[in-house]
């Protein structure tokens, strides 16, 4: 039986310019609290229900294990976590964020990542997917993402559904036609055969280590937003669109022109969403300022508005961006508050992209991170996040009012 922990408590908001408003609920603890645990994420299945996903490690183990669990009343309660057992040996890194995905046929999806072994990168990793035919209720063994023998480092992709209801999937892999740093980014989608296939580039010299993003937004078009290397040394964010169900892209445009000159990788990839108004962004950069910055584009990713920062501490990171049911926007990211905290925060847009208020959701005191969201009920989110309490690790989720 899994042991659960509950703590409550009240937030301290604040906030300078725009009053802070919002109200935190309960904090639920989703992961066995004997088991370190992280890479939160969060989606819906076919039913609409909420489902929110993690990693567990077993204690002295460097990989761990999928789990997930299911809200039908929209975050208040989850079901007790379901293990996925042919989703194990996966390497925790909540920027190549392990995944799950519904599809309307009834088939579920897990992909993640591991250990590549290869003797030609010894730091190189390996997606790998599961599928269940059936719901969830049995799961297939897992298969490698990429089959070409010459591609040995596969990581930081990222998975969405197509109004057909195939899975579309990209990442950054390591074969390349050129001698320029970066990895490409490759594409593949299910179809006619089971599994991923067709797999092609789209993009080459993208930032190695930051994670990628994928959407599909109501008209059916597919975005993709990805750190780009620019000259072989500015690494800034850009978005390209494909109207043609990823047949083919629009080639990248930058979303700003942060000019960041960086020899390294940061490790903290961009989000993107859209809604009536248009496109809307997040991101971390350190070039023009540091921190988190929001921009928008209104045209499509023709044009995009000069970036606005996001917090006033420049150890922001690790954006997530949602839209809400009124299309409103809201945005969560995690801050170093002190030199042992690490707290998240939270802004409430309007739909224009206005700022209606901001603060945050943890204590400065408590180690909070990488935090995602999903909209819940009428003016609300949940957001799932990684905490750490003395030498544990867990998963937790907290519904909070706008």
């Amino acid at each position: 039986m899994m042991r659960k922990s509950v703590f409550i408590w009240i937030p301290v908001l604040i906030s300078a310019c725009h009053p802070a408003v919002f109200s935190g609920g309960m904090e639920q603890v989703l992961s066995d609290t004997l088991r370190d645990a992280s890479c939160a994420y969060m989606t819906r299945d076919t039913s609409g229900a909420l489902v929110v996903s993690w990693v567990e490690q077993d204690e002295g183990v460097e990989t761990g294990t999928f789990y997930y669990a299911v809200s039908a009343d929209e975050g208040k309660s989850f079901s007790a976590a379901k293990k996925v057992a042919t989703a194990t040996g996966i390497q925790p890194h909540a920027e190549n964020l392990p995944k799950i995905l519904f599809r309307p046929n009834g088939e579920v999806i897990v992909m993640f990542g591991t250990e590549s072994n290869d003797p030609r990168n010894k730091y190189a990793g390996k997606v790998l997917y599961t599928r269940s035919p059936d719901g969830g209720q049995h799961w297939l063994p897992a298969v490698p993402l990429v089959t070409d023998t010459a591609g040995y480092d596969q990581r930081y992709f990222d998975m969405a559904l197509l109004p057909s209801g195939e899975a579309v999937a990209i990442w950054l892999d390591n074969r390349k036609h050129h001698q320029q740093e970066g990895s490409t980014l490759y594409i593949a989608a299910t179809g006619r055969e089971p599994g991923f296939g067709q797999e092609r580039q789209i993009a080459q010299t993208v930032c190695q280590c930051c994670r990628t993003a994928l959407y599909v937004d109501a008209q059916g078009a597919l975005h993709a937003a990805f750190r780009d290397i620019i000259n072989d040394t500015i690494r800034d964010m850009v978005h390209m669109v494909s109207t043609d169900g990823g047949q083919t892209f629009s080639p990248p445009v930058r979303i700003s022109p942060d000019n960041w000159a960086i020899r390294g990788c940061p490790h903290t990839g961009p989000t993107m969403v859209k809604n009536a108004e248009g496109l809307h962004f997040a991101w971390f950069t350190m070039g023009g300022g540091q921190g988190v910055f929001y921009c928008q584009s209104p045209d499509n990713g023709i044009t995009y508005t000069k970036k606005e920062s996001i917090s006033a501490l420049p150890t922001a990171k690790h954006p997530q961006l949602t839209t809400l049911r009124n299309g409103g926007l809201a945005l969560v990211w995690d801050e170093a508050a002190d030199t042992s905290g690490n707290r998240i925060g939270m802004q409430h847009k309007a739909g224009n992209g206005e700022t209606v208020a901001k603060g945050f959701i943890t204590p400065p005191e408590v180690f909070a991170s990488f935090p995602v969201l999903e909209p819940v009920g009428e003016g609300s989110v949940l957001v799932a996040y990684k905490k750490r309490v003395k030498e544990r690790e867990m998963v937790c989720v907290q519904r909070v009012a706008l």
